[in-house]
């Protein structure tokens, strides 16, 4: 099995209707970034991405909000829905 270093550099996620707080913004963040992370370190990159280079955009999956709105769970929904709705 080959080792391979993954460079993942989210610039902006825009998310209509919901109104985080600094510190949830900063909770959500780093969700999103370690299930990206466990995603790939599990299941590889998908298969249409390029090895190399620049993706304007990802399109995600739906996601469901609890009534909470808990940042660390909205979190890993974002990032399971960006990672299995890029032809997964």
């Amino acid at each position: 099995m080959n080792n391979m270093d993954v460079n993942l550099h989210i610039e902006r996620l825009v998310l209509d209707g919901i109104t985080l707080s600094a510190r949830e913004r900063a909770v959500l963040g780093t969700a999103v970034s370690d299930e990206l992370t466990r995603l790939i370190n599990e299941g590889g990159l998908p298969a249409n991405l390029p090895a190399s280079g620049i993706v304007p955009s990802i399109p995600a999956g739906a996601i469901q909000l609890d009534n909470d709105n808990n940042p660390a769970r909205l979190g890993q929904q974002i990032a399971q829905a960006v990672f299995g709705g890029n032809g997964r």
